[in-house]
Order: structure tokens, then sequence, then C-alpha cells
């Protein structure tokens, strides 16, 4: 218990896994935390009259119990013995040789395939906020910086399993980025400039990081400084699979905030059992293509020109299906590149796995002849840049036998040749059956015992063993071992020399076998950049065969890129609902026609359950299927690309926060009015509903109107409850309006689906109640009430009371214009062109007309 306790001070804050004989044990705190997670037994020892939790585990269960403490959010000290309990007499020495975190993981139990495993490190600065995401499992190790509202997004994007920042940020941590992450607090000095610089020079071996092109992000560089140094906090110092840093460039990807990559589910859901955007599109066959796509996802390419390479390849491969079914079938015969080069540079590579490394870069050789014969010049470059690395192959193959076990302790590792001592020693091993039949033919013979026999146990080892009735017959120099009921056991100086030397084979045989082993994964680490550079080739063809596959599943079809402002859809699909909908349902597809000089909004009304949010939901998912480089859900899409998606659909508290749905909605609102550029996609959701009637429709105009003004003409889709914003498109050119349409029956309403151009005034909301089961004396009731206030409150009053609001908007009527001044003012104003103002002359302009009326005060004041 003094060694655990000593152990366990250096790492207070992890659950120390403390090996004794055959188990792994928990003591005091530990034990009550390991029990509760792992459903064991929990017990107490008395040591030295204090009573100490105990709760442990077979060592051989370690895979099995481990992903379930580190899936729980803890920190796992691995405490193991260092050396043969039969070597020494006193307490075995013990060392933690591995601190498992929720981000520091190679344990395939604890890993998804098609995930990474991010450890995120954030270093808040004074004007700045810098982050790194490092996957230890795979090599990558990515950097950014800038406002907290980017790395807000970016931590959304990556999800990362554990996330490190100083201790002194913890409160402006959760202020910034919540609290939904497994956290750890790193001490203040690491995340200092020179410490983190010179720790990242010394791991690459590079006297700056100019060459990563991250020099200049020092807020960046720091945060990957930090997360390297929690590396080797954990005693993970073989890192030679991590090559490089590289930047997340801001500027090459669609921006989306937290706010529009949870409202379209692109992959993770709130709602248990969702089905998300990833869930559908994703038909990789590879765990490298799995974890690229979810990338490509998280950041949809800005580019034209990139984004139109990728169709191009999707589009040959749909033209190529015997092509892209070769390609796949290749792709199938890999297991995961990536991570089996980690492991190797880490050391944590089993005989088995550096066979499937093997294995694997052989499905590389056609896959690289098939891209080289490809007509499509994208194919070609990455045939070109394929490395199918057949010195590492060869060498694999004669190396090691094809069958190696997952364990190298078990023997038939080695393959025949490699090493002469080791082929003698396996033919002492093996050949021991030859050697005993001799001995025992010649024994007989010497003392005409015909019923000898040579045997072995664990007690005694090897011994021969005569019958009662030749008891007479044995020699005086052998030696009697065992007296059973009808035989003798009897040992021979031949026998024992025999047996220790059968015994020193196979020791030396696995220790051989080890020493070569190890050499070999040595030797391999000079591989790990080619290999790494074919999986990340094989996960871009993975990728885009998925798309082609999807495509041609789902009868998607190739967009068309422009340099307009215009979003044209003919018949576009919601990808995930369409999937979900039984074959006697299809999917009621939808027309959305958008630009900056005649469409500019489009204000969708219609009755709930009509599927409105559907239609919004649907466009920004075909937008961003597009700009990922994907074939889309529709007959047709015209588009210049989009920089920005924002997106305000649904409602959701946040109560930790102490904020109502209404200040989450408004949160959301005012992060698009404030991040709004021209080439914006916009798609706002019963904006204001939150609050009061008036207030919302108050608050839904003032939006609208703003964005309407606004220099930038975002383009924006704008579904409401509201009817009387129908009436904003008798004042705003660039507003449409257009409605979900449904067809009244006698009892009933029929949903349509069909977007159709005008405005809806009713919303069958009580309908909705009906259809939800609401009771009918409820649904009575309502109606009675609903009559009533419609008599009240007539519609068209209100109607009335915006048309005049919008009228007033666009004359200066606070003006008074007998005033001469005032009068040059308004001339003033009205004959700028504020789309062309710079944001100097526009200060400039705006200070003239101030001392204008300065003027007119002073000359009042006078009088």
């Amino acid at each position: 218990m003094k060694q655990y306790n000593t152990i366990k001070a250096k790492y207070p804050d992890a659950l120390l896994l403390f090996r004794v004989g055959d188990f792994y044990e928990t003591f005091g705190e530990d034990a009550v935390k390991a029990a509760k997670i792992l459903n064991i037994t929990l017990t107490a020892r008395n040591n030295g009259g204090d009573q100490t939790e105990l709760a442990g585990f077979p060592h051989h269960s370690l895979h099995t119990y481990l992903p379930k403490l580190v899936m729980a959010g803890c920190r796992v000290a691995i405490c193991d013995q260092l050396e043969d309990p039969k070597q020494t007499k006193k307490i075995v020495k013990r060392g933690v040789t591995e601190l498992v975190t929720p981000g520091v993981a190679l344990n395939d139990d604890i890993l998804q395939s098609k995930s990474n495993n991010f450890l995120a490190a954030v270093h808040i600065a004074k004007d700045t906020v810098g982050v790194s995401f490092l996957d230890v499992s795979t090599g990558e190790f990515l950097t950014a910086e800038g406002s907290e509202e980017y790395i807000d997004k970016l931590l959304q994007n990556f999800n990362p399993s554990e996330v490190l920042f100083s201790k002194q940020q913890r409160k402006r941590f959760a202020t910034a980025f919540g609290d939904g992450f497994h956290t750890f607090y790193l001490e203040d000095w690491v995340f200092q400039q020179d410490y983190t610089a010179e720790l990242l020079q010394k791991h690459f071996d590079v006297k700056n990081l100019k060459g990563f092109g991250v020099d200049h992000l020092e807020a960046g560089t720091i945060a990957s400084g930090a997360a390297l140094h929690y590396l080797g906090e954990t005693q993970h110092n073989n890192l030679k699979h991590i090559t490089k840093l590289s930047r997340i460039a801001e500027d090459e990807y669609v921006w989306m905030d937290r706010f529009t990559i949870r409202n379209l589910e692109l992959y993770h859901s709130a709602q248990q059992n969702a089905v998300t955007l990833l869930d559908v599109i994703d038909m990789t066959i590879s765990p490298m293509g799995g974890r690229m796509l979810k990338r490509w996802l998280a950041l949809p390419l800005k580019n034209p020109e990139k984004i139109t390479r990728r169709h191009e390849v999707v589009s040959y491969l749909l033209e190529h299906p015997q092509w892209l079914e070769q390609v796949q079938q290749h792709i199938k015969k890999m297991s995961d590149l990536e991570r089996l080069i980690s492991k190797t540079a880490t050391g944590k590579i089993n005989p088995r796995e550096v066979v499937q490394l093997k294995n694997s870069m052989q499905a590389v050789v056609p896959l690289k002849e098939l891209a080289l014969q490809s007509a499509n010049e994208s194919l070609r470059i990455i045939g070109e840049q394929l490395n199918d690395c057949q010195l590492l192959r060869d060498k694999i193959l004669e190396t090691l036998l094809e069958e190696a076990p997952v364990a190298i302790g078990k023997g038939n590792v080695i393959a025949q040749g490699v090493s002469e001592t080791l082929d003698e020693l396996r033919g002492i091993a093996t050949g021991g059956k030859e050697y005993l039949d001799n001995m025992l033919q010649r024994e007989s013979e010497r003392t005409g015992i015909t019923s000898l026999k040579i045997a072995s146990n664990n007690v005694f080892g090897y011994y021969i063993e005569v019958r009662n009735t030749h008891k007479d017959k044995v020699p005086e120099e052998w030696i009697r071992k065992q007296t059973l009921v009808s035989a003798e056991r009897y040992i021979t100086e031949e026998l024992k020399e025999y047996e220790t030397k059968i015994l020193g084979a196979e020791e030396k045989i696995l220790a051989l076998e080890q020493e070569l082993f190890a050499k070999l994964v040595q030797w391999l680490l000079q591989f790990i950049a080619p290999v790494q550079q074919t999986a990340a080739l094989v996960a871009e063809l993975d990728c885009l065969a998925s798309f082609a596959t999807h495509a041609k599943t789902c009868n998607y079809v190739r967009p068309t890129l422009d340099d307009t402002f215009d979003l044209h859809i003919e018949e576009g699909r919601h990808p995930v609902i369409e999937q979900q909908l039984p074959p006697d349902n299809p999917f009621i597809a939808n027309d959305v026609f958008l630009d900056r000089d005649n469409q500019q909004i489009i204000m969708i009304t219609g009755p709930n359950m009509s599927g409105k949010s559907a239609i919004l939901r649907q466009t920004a998912l075909i937008v961003l299927l597009a700009q990922m480089g994907s074939f889309v859900p529709a007959t047709a899409v015209r588009m210049g690309c989009v920089d920005k998606i924002f997106t305000r659909v649904g409602a959701s508290d946040n109560i930790s926060m102490g904020e109502s749905t209404f200040m989450v909605e408004m949160n959301e609102t005012a992060s698009i009015l404030n991040n709004v550029s021209e080439r914006s996609l916009i798609l706002l959701d019963e904006i204001g509903r939150g609050t009061s009637t008036y207030d919302g429709i108050s608050i839904a105009w003032a939006i609208s109107e703003y964005l309407h003004e606004h220099p930038s003409r975002a383009k924006t889709l704008f579904a409401t409850h509201y009817h009387e914003l129908n009436e904003m498109t008798e004042t705003f050119s660039r507003i449409k309006n257009y409605n979900v349409s449904v067809k009244e029956l006698k009892d009933n309403v029929l949903f349509l689906r069909k977007l159709v151009p005008g405005g809806s005034h009713h919303s069958f909301g009580i309908h909705v109640a009906k259809m939800a089961g609401m009771p009918k004396i409820v649904l009575q009731r309502a109606n009675k009430i609903l009559e009533r206030l419609e008599k009240s409150h007539s519609s068209d009053e209100l109607s009335d009371k915006m048309k005049d609001i919008g009228k007033d908007e666009l004359q200066l009527s606070f003006f008074n214009l007998d005033d001469p001044l005032l009068v040059e003012i308004r001339d003033e104003i009205l004959e700028t062109d504020i789309d062309t103002l710079t944001p100097v002359e526009a200060l400039m302009k705006l200070n003239e007309i101030k001392r204008m009326l300065q003027r007119s005060d002073a000359v009042k004041l006078k009088k």
C-alpha cells in the first residue's frame, strides 16, 4: 500500500489501475468510482486498522473494462509490474506504463473506426483564441486561431473527446464554450510562447514553424505545444507518426456557426434515434474514408475550382460503373492504414497487424494501376501520388509468417530462413518426438522392457514409466520419481539434459522472435510519411466513390456552379426525410429560386406541419452537399458558391445558462445579422414566436427589413406564422410571398407540401391538435375562443397598420419639411448611393450631416 500511495500521489487526477499478480486493483475513492462504472464488486480490506475500499478485475480483461472507464470520462493510469516476480524476493517494482484519457487513446476498443479521437487544446489570448486538434491514433495535428465564435464553431465541428486549457481560464472557457466537453486543466506555465515553440521545434526537428505555414498563429501554436506537452505527461513519447502541423484555413471553407451545425443535424442530433445527414450519405468502405467524409461535411469548400474537380470525378465514376466497382473492391481489402502506421510508431502494433499493413499496401498496387489508366485528370494525379511501398511489403513478407498470431509471446511469428539460430532452435524444439522415439527404442532393447513409455507432465517434466511387472528389470542409474498403483516413474540423466535443452530452446525462441519483431517494427518507421500520404489518397478516393454510389442509389444530379449570386433549385428534396418515407409515400419535391436583384427574400407562410421547416433545411443541405463535392437531391441545381450558411430553425431552452427559448432565438439571430455577407444563405424559421404576438411581428418585420436594406442583399428564406408579414411585398421590392399549400376538405385538411406563389392566411393549429389526439372538448372550446378572438381582433386592421408602417419607413416623416436646412439634409441623404460608400466615406458623410444639424441648433438658440 505504501508503494501504491507513492505512485497514486504522482497521478492524483487519474484512476490508478494497480497490477497485483493476475489482477488490476483499485483502492479507496478509485475503487468506489470503478465499481460503480464497471458494475463490479466493491469490497474492503483492513490495512493496519483502516478500512480501505477495494475493487479489481483480471488483467486479461483490461480491454473489456478500460473502454468503459475512458468513455465515462476517466483518466486512467495503468500501473504494471516492471520485473518478473520470480526474479526478486522483495516487493515487485511497479510503475505507470501508460496514461489513457478520453482524448489520448490507442486502444481499438475505445476508438471508433470512422471517427477521429481528437484531443483539443485551447489558449485564450487578449485579442484572439488559439486551438489545436491532435489525434494520436492517426497522427493528424491541426491548428487555428480567431474569434471566440470561430473557435466555438471548430469545437462543434471536430467534437474533441477531451479539451485542455489553462487553470486560470476556467471561467472564461465555460462562458465562451459551455460545459459540454471532457476537460482537463494544465498549469499556466505550459501556455508560454517560448516553451511551446521550443517543444514543437524539437518534435519536428526544425528551427522554426514557417515551413508549416503556422508561424504567424501565435495563440494557435501555443495551443499546439500544450497538446504535445500533454502527450508527454501521459507517457506517450513515441510520436514519430505526428509528422506535420497543418493550419485550418478559415478562408477556404463555408462558415457555419454552432447553431447552424446543430440545427441542420449534420452528424449528431439532440433527438434520440434521429437520423443525421452523415448517416444517410456515408457509403464509404474504409475507416479512413469515413473520417475524411466527416471532415468534408464539417468544412465544405468555397473554391469553385476545387468543388468542380470533385464533381468531375463523381461524374466519371458514375459513367464507368465497372471502374467504380473495382476501386471499391480493392479499398475493401484494406485495413485502417492511418491507425496501423500510428501503432507502428508508438510501438503498440502486434504481428497480425503488421501482416494487415502489408496486405493493405498490397491492395494499393491494383488501385494505383486503375487510377493511372483513368481518363480523368484528378484520378490520374491520385494514381501518381499513391505509393505501394514495395520495399515494405517485401520485408514484411520475408520476415513474418502469414498467419502470425496477435500476441508476440505465443511463438510462430518469424518466418523460416530469417535467422539461422532461430531455425536451429526450432529444430531442437520440434524434433523432440523423433529423439524420444529413438531413446525409447534403445532403452527397451537394453533393458528388455517392451512396455516402456516416455511422457511428461507439469510437475515432473519428462519421465520413463515402467509397469510393476517389469520393476525388477529397471537399471540402477534410473532415479525413481513417482509411484503409481500399477507403475513406477523414473528419470535419467539423459532425459534431464534433453528436457533442459528443449525448455531452453523454447525460451530462446520466444526471446529471439521478440527481438527480430522489434527490429522489423523499428525498420518500418521510415515508411510513416508515404503510408500516411497513401492513406489520405485512398480516403479521398473512398469519399468520391461514396458520393457516386449514393448519387446512383438515390437519383442525385450534378449541380452547376457559376459566378453569379443566384440559387436555383428545381424539384429539390430533403436528403434525410426522403430516405425515411415508405415507398408508397414519395417525397414532394419543391423549386426554390433566390437572387440579389429580384427575389432576395422568400417569405414562406403556411399551416403547421405543412413542411415549411423541411423546405428551409433541404435548401441548406442541397447547397452544403454541392459544395462538399457531392451530387444533390434535385432534378437540376444552378448556383453561385455560398460563403456562409446561417440557420435559425427550431426552439430550445438553455436552462443551465439561464436562457429562455426566446433568448436562445435572439442570440442565434443576432449572430446571423452581425455576420451576414453578400454570398450568405440565411434560413429563418418562426422568428419571434417565443414572445407576444405584437412583439414577435415587430421583431420579424424589423429583421426582414434589415436584411432587405442591408448592402449585402443576402439570399434569405423566412418561414413564418405571422401572415401580417405578407404585406411587406407591397413596400419591399425584393421580398416575395410563397406558401406551402393545403387542400381544405369538409372535416379535414390535406397537406400538399407544395411551395406555391402567394401568401397564406390560415395556420390550422387546432386541426393539428386534433391530429395529435387532443380531447374533443378541448378542441371544441378552442374553436369557440378562436371565433371570438377573430371578431374582436380583426387581422385586416393589423394588416392595415403594417402597411402604414412600411410606407412610413420609406418617408423621413420626422423631418419638418418647412425647415430649408432639414430639406437640404433630406436631399443629401436621399441622393447618397450607400452601396458604393466606403466605411470612411460613410463616417465623413455622417460627420458632415452632424455639423449641419449643430449649425441649425446654434441658429435656433440665438433666435
